[in-house]
């Protein structure tokens, strides 16, 4: 595994082989700004589920979020900035684990950018082993994790705000996964170049 503190560049050399090899180019957005802005039906349906999942376990009021009767009230202080990027960290970690043998691979890396984290693998993966990547942080976070501090009364109106933010930020994860569901037949496998996915039928 390594750290980078940059995108990757897709090698075109290396393009050329993969293709050559019949690996075939995902249909994918070409930047993380597209990305973003396709993924929008899925901020709203993760939305969704992460409400109903807070309100079954716990329940939700204005109130936490700052709203009264005399208006809106919140106050941002260091410590929920904080935990804002510790939760970014944990959420690329668990991407991360994931990844099969990422702590010997030369080719999976840890990013940090000024515009997003990102884990990133060129090593040849499974498409259910990516799917497994991809939706984990979601289900850990957005899911599990409510549930259980909701056992020990531990969720608080900031975990609320940080398990709904995670939610909503997965919808690219989301994005991905559904281009590998509609696009890669069963048993196939995946190849990324920088950030240029390709696949291949078993």
């Amino acid at each position: 595994m390594k750290i980078r503190f940059s995108i990757p560049k897709a090698d075109h050399e290396y393009e050329q082989e993969l293709k050559q090899n019949n690996w075939t180019p995902l249909k994918e957005p070409q930047s993380i700004g597209k990305a973003t802005l396709i993924s929008i039906p899925f901020m709203i349906v993760n939305l969704v589920i992460c409400l109903a999942v807070i309100i079954m376990v716990d329940g939700l009021s204005w109130h936490e979020f700052g709203f009264t009767e005399e208006g809106f009230r919140f106050t941002l202080s260091l410590s929920h900035i904080v935990w804002f990027f510790a939760m970014i960290i944990i959420h690329e970690l668990i991407h991360l684990v994931f990844v099969p043998n990422f702590l010997k691979s030369n080719k999976t890396y840890l990013g940090i950018t000024l515009q997003a984290g990102f884990i990133l693998t060129e090593d040849m993966i499974s498409k259910s082993r990516f799917l497994i990547v991809s939706f984990a942080p979601f289900i850990l976070i957005s899911i599990i994790l409510p549930i259980i501090l909701s056992w020990f009364g531990l969720l608080t109106p900031l975990l609320k705000v940080l398990i709904i933010i995670n939610g909503v930020s997965s919808s690219v994860d989301f994005l991905n996964s559904f281009m590998i569901m509609r696009q890669v037949p069963k048993g196939g496998s995946i190849i990324n170049n920088g950030f240029r996915t390709y696949w291949k039928a078993a």
